[in-house]
Formats: C-alpha cells, structure tokens, sequence
C-alpha cells in the first residue's frame, strides 16, 4: 500500500490520486480554511428551536471472535449498493438537522467562503511544462469551478535551458485549449481527470475521468487538436495509465476489492476485451502503480505491500510490450527506480538503512545492482533571483514533481523553481499569488517540541498573526493531525488557512508517530501494536500548548481526515475534556468491523498497517482503541463528521455508525452533526469553490463551538 506519489498542492493538480489508503491525498493538512476578521464573543444557544437529532433505529448485530462478543445496533447502515431507500432517508434527515442546526450562522459561513474565494486569483495557469515541441499547462477562469488543459507550440529553436519562458500576449503562438473540464462536467454532480497524459508524439491525450467520486475511472484518447474521440473508452479502470509508444497504452485494473491487480496493454481501436494482461499481482497484501520514467523511455510497474515493494520495467520504444523484471521480491526491502542514459538507478530500503545504486540497462536480467558512493540532495534555496540563504525559513516544504521544485512553508505561498544540476542554480518560475491584502511578513511561524509519555520528543508547527493573538492562553487555536501510512504532513502553505489565524487562532499541526517526518522508525513506532503512540502523541501535543500558554481546553479545537479521523475518534474516548470542538472527515473509525472484512476495499494490503484482527493479539489491541468500539458514556465536546456516499476508502457506514451510537451515549447536551455528501467519494466534492464552500462551513462549525460570531 504505502502513500500516493504526488499529491495536489495548492492551485496545480499533481496526479494521479491512488487507491493505497485510508488517507487524504488532496492534502493531508484540510480542514484548511482563510480570512479577514476579529474574534468578537456572542452569546450562542445551539438548541434553541431547534428539532430533535434523528434518531438511527438499533438493530442488534452480534460479532464473536476468540470468544468475545461485541455488539453493532448500527450495523444495518452499512448498504453496498448505496440505495436502499430507509438507509438514504436516514442520511437525508442527518443533513437536514446539520443544515438546521447552521441555520443560525449561515451568513457567516458565506461571508467566509466570501473571504477565501477572495484570495484567490481566479484567472491563472499552473506552471507551464515543456514536452517536446510545446509547453502544457493548466488555465482556471473566473467564476469557472475546474480547469482547461492547454499547450502552447514553442517556435524558439534554442536549446532547453532553466530561463526558458513560455511566451504569450500579441504575436505569441496561440493558446489551444486540449480539453475543457468545464464543459466535460456538465450534468455530473462530481467530475474529476485523474490522469491527462500526450502521447510520445503529442498528437493525442489519454485521460482518465471518474463522474461519482468511487475512483473507477473510464480512459479516453482524444486527437489533441481535434478533440475527437479515437476509439471506445476503456472502463473500470485506475487512474495509471502510461504511453508505450504513440499506439499503445499501459493501465492497471483493479480487483473486486478495488485493488490495483493487473497490468494491461491495449492497442488504439482494438477492443478492452482483446488486451493483453501483462502481470497480475494474486497476492492480496500488495498492489499495483506504474509511472514513466523521467526519460520516457521506461515505464516502471511497481507491486508494494506496506513493508515490501519490487519493480518490473518495460521499454516503451520496442514494438514488443513484454515486462521484465527489474528488482527481485524480497520481503522487507522497498525499492523505486529511475533511468538516464545507461542505467537504471535503485533505491533501496531495508529496515532503517537506505542506499542508492545503478544498474546497466542491459544487466538488468541478472539484477546486478553496483552500489553509489553518493546520492543527490535538492537544496531549495539555491536560486540567484530570490532570497538569500540567511532570509529563508527553516520550516519550509520542499517537493519534486516534473523536474520542478515546489518551495512553502505556512507563512509562505508556494514558489516554482527550474533547477539546472550541472550549474547548480535555481531560477523562480512561478510564485502563488494570494489577494485579499495577504502580506506574508505578518505572520510568524514556530517549531515547538512536546514530550510524549514515553520522553519521545514530538514535534509541533505553529502558525499564527503577531498581531492577532496575546499568547497567554486566551486564543483559541485548531490542532491538525494525521499519523499514519509513513505520510510527512509537511508545514505547507493553505490560503484558506487564514480564516483562523486572521481571526486570532493559533494553528498548529502535531507531527506525530505513524507518520514519516522523522524517518522510517517514527513510523513504525506508530503502527501496528504501537499504534496508540499517535494517539498519545498527540494529546501530549495539545497538552503542551496548553501548557504553554498557546491556548486553554476551553479554546483547543481538532481536527483530522480519513485514517487522521481515526485519531480524531481515538482521542475524543480518551480526554474528550480535553478539547472545546472536533472535525472528524470521512473518519476511519470501525477499524475492527472494518478489517475483520475482507471484502471491503483496502482491508487484505492494510494488515501490514493496523494489524490483522484475525490474530488474538492484534483483535483485542484494535479494540482497545477503534472509536466506534470505545464511546462510551460521557461528556463529548462538540463534534462535526463528514463522509461520502461514494467513498470507496472509508465506507460511508462508518462514520454513520460512529455519530448514531454517540447519540445515544453520550451524556451532554453538546452539538453533534453528521454531514454526508450524497454525490461525492472521499474527497468530497470536486469542484474548487465547491470545495471551499464546505471549507467555510467546517470554520463556521468551528467558531459556532467557541461562540464567536465572526
């Protein structure tokens, strides 16, 4: 399984979004919410004239393993066909109640979404990528919710160089718009392009399109200067898919559970039922991804479980698509690859040891890998025309996509750089506008270190405006976590973040075990039997800023997605006193049910991560934390959940099942609301204001829990 390898950042889109967790692969840091404004008390009464919360029917559903006996009254809400009529009406009465409930607040939930619609600069193109004979960027316009894929013809007949500039404005080559996703969205409640890939000759585009937010995508090819189809679409497929050469393509397909577990090669205008099967992965722990390599010769299938990765390459020059294997399946080492000229180069990971080695091209049959005496680091800030080492912040985010480096921090909008290596300089391509009056020198970030339970030192990133708070503990502050699948939750820039610290919160994102800020060992010191390490993590971390005088209990908010709303739940049963309000989005918290199953997506390749419940160990150590398990009867503070019907990660069931039985458990008179988009999968809707709108009204949720008005 393991962590996507690109994931979406700021106004770009970095695809493809894969099916390996129960994790958020927009990015890992939402909530993020922005704003103009002052914190100014009301007075709040959350029930009044409101009607009763539904109320979920119990239906006693008995589960016995090693002799225990656990008990699901909620267990009737789990529909795999998502149509049964009692379970929808349900549903609908939840978001008709949450809808209510924030009725009172509506105004300012708009006039958030307002602010944070207001900082972006609608009109824009990512940064422009050079293949072949043109430049491929992305446009977005104003008041449109998705973007248009477009190229620009280069004419210049200079060499590739770092100060390479895509021309525009009067006597430019002509914009051509490839494909609008405007337009293709039309009449579908959800749209999203999972994968946009030019073939080797650039006459023609393969897509990937998912219309219901499940992540079964349909492929398109269409001729890149027509925009006519070529050929019928192939279906039930992934987002992978690569060129090997200017007829074929590679994809993978997934299982009846919705694990990548084959690879295919398909000839344009031949028919889906005719394609050649080139590996398929039977072992259920693992899964497939592929990608190309940077010279585009290669193509590399990877099969990974969560301690375990092999390669297989295929040469996309040869008329022959046949697959070879690269690195060997050897259980506990992880390996990925790259090519340039001669030579496959190998990273290698065994336990807690890293290295990196080469491999001629054709030695590649006797997997004669010669280790290197020297690895690349990317240094960010090596760059004639921007800042001087001294002026750069030390918590910053760094990441490669295209041959591009993308530099942020929290305080910093996002920068694009050209790197050329032999030359060793950077030059900015792109900068991320942010309006509204945003003025970076404003804001102030920290690095904090809390001390978990066990002397372990956790890191903390801390965000906020120096003029907006007093630190001395009367600010309100929201705390991010996550905590799983080796993923680094890096102190990145979100603009609609600003909507708290603008308000006077602090933010603050605790970089706790089970994820992969500190290296391998801080992942697995968060997995598996020490999978409560996260969860302590990071009630050390709020007990610190507390301490600290960052905030009090009465002001400390949370929130975390997916395997992140798992620490959520886990955290509310074991110091619900400790927090004022919580957003849990679409929360992984029936871990017992959920991976005793393994007809559910996800459940066999995750064994690795929680644990196989099978084993008597692992059972009762899972339930010992699975916060559907462990609500009990007790004051909870107020607690907002979302989920998506068409959620193929965590089903829908889940967080469902979690707000039904807190209902009727729980001992205080707090707000609790479930919210699930009916049209949507686990990330929500895909429309970018869309987006924001329920970004805006998470914030609303936020400050409604602390009795601020604005």
């Amino acid at each position: 399984m393991g962590v996507p390898k690109m994931i979406a950042q700021g106004g770009g889109t970095l695809l493809p979004l894969l099916l390996t967790g129960r994790l958020l692969l927009s990015h890992p840091s939402s909530i993020s919410f922005s704003n103009f404004g002052s914190c100014r008390k009301t007075s709040v009464r959350f029930f009044t004239s409101m009607a009763a919360p539904p109320v979920a029917k119990k239906v006693r559903h008995e589960m016995e393993m090693f002799g225990d006996v656990r008990t699901d009254d909620y267990y009737w809400l789990r529909d795999d066909s998502r149509s049964d009529p009692e379970i929808l009406s349900y549903l609908k009465e939840e978001n008709d109640y949450t809808s209510q409930a924030m009725s009172g607040h509506k105004q300012l939930e708009d006039h958030i979404y307002i602010e944070m619609r207001g900082r972006i600069k609608e009109d824009d193109i990512s940064t422009p990528i050079r293949r072949g004979v043109y430049y491929y960027y992305e446009r977005t316009f104003k008041g449109k919710e998705y973007a248009a894929h477009c190229r620009r013809l280069i004419t210049s007949e200079t060499g590739i160089s770092v100060y390479d500039v895509m021309p525009t404005g009067p006597g430019a080559p002509e914009e051509h718009i490839i494909l609008d996703e405007n337009i293709k969205a039309q009449g579908h409640d959800y749209y999203s392009i999972g994968a946009f890939k030019a073939s080797p000759n650039n006459k023609l585009i393969a897509y990937a399109e998912d219309t219901k937010g499940n992540e079964i995508y349909s492929i398109y090819v269409i001729d890149a200067d027509k925009g006519t189809t070529i050929g019928k679409p192939l279906e039930g497929v992934t987002s992978y898919i690569e060129w090997a050469g200017d007829d074929t393509l590679v994809y993978i397909t997934m299982d009846e559970i919705l694990r990548p577990d084959k690879v295919w090669s398909h000839k344009l205008l031949s028919e889906q039922s005719s394609d050649q099967c080139l590996y398929h992965e039977k072992d259920d722990m693992f899964s497939l991804d592929l990608q190309a390599s940077e010279s585009k010769q290669y193509l590399f299938v990877g099969s990974e479980s969560k301690n375990t990765r092999f390669i297989f390459y295929l040469d996309s020059t040869c008329q022959d698509v046949v697959l070879r294997s690269l690195t060997p399946r050897v259980y506990g080492i992880d390996t990925s690859a790259s090519h340039r000229g001669n030579h496959f180069f190998i990273k290698r990971r065994k336990n807690y040891h890293m290295d990196l080695g080469k491999l001629r091209v054709n030695d590649s049959l006797r997997n004669k890998i010669d280790s290197l005496d020297y690895a690349v680091v990317i240094v960010p800030f090596i760059n004639n025309d921007d800042k001087d080492v001294d002026d750069l912040e030390i918590f910053c985010s760094v990441k490669i996509q295209d041959f591009q480096l993308y530099r942020d921090s929290m305080k910093t909008p996002p920068s694009v750089y050209d790197h050329d290596m032999k030359l060793g300089i950077s030059v900015l391509k792109k900068r991320q506008e942010v309006l509204g009056g945003f003025e970076e020198s404003d804001y102030m970030t920290e690095r904090k270190w809390a001390i978990a339970l066990d002397g372990t030192k956790v890191p903390v990133s801390i965000l906020y405006k120096m003029n907006n708070v007093k630190l001395d503990g009367s600010d309100p502050l929201l705390l991010y976590g996550y905590g799983s699948y080796e993923a680094c939750v890096d102190p990145s820039f979100i603009a609609s973040r600003l909507s708290f610290v603008d308000r006077g919160f602090v933010y603050a994102i605790a970089h706790i075990r089970g994820g992969g800020e500190m290296g391998r060992r801080w992942y697995e010191d968060g997995k598996l039997l020490k999978k409560k390490n996260t969860f302590t993590d990071f009630i050390a971390c709020a007990e610190y800023l507390i301490q600290n005088k960052y905030c009090t209990k009465e002001k400390l908010c949370i929130n975390g997605r997916s395997a992140g709303g798992l620490l959520i739940g886990a955290v509310l049963n074991m110091r619900p006193d400790l927090f004022k309000a919580a957003v849990a989005g679409v929360p992984f918290v029936d871990v017992v049910t959920t991976m005793l199953d393994p007809t559910i997506p996800l459940t066999t390749s995750e064994w690795e991560e929680w644990g196989d419940p099978r084993i008597e160990e692992y059972y009762y150590y899972m339930k010992s934390y699975s916060p559907v398990d462990n609500v009990k009867a007790q004051n909870y503070p107020n607690i907002l959940v979302t989920a998506g019907l068409n959620d193929p990660r965590v089903l829908y069931s889940e967080p469902a099942k979690y707000v039904a039985k807190l209902r009727a458990t729980k001992t205080d008179d707090n707000l609790l609301l479930f919210k699930c988009e009916l049209g949507a999968g686990h990330f929500s809707k895909s429309g970018r204001f869309e987006k924001l709108q329920e970004e805006a009204f998470a914030c609303a949720f936020i400050l409604k829990a602390l009795d601020l008005s604005s």
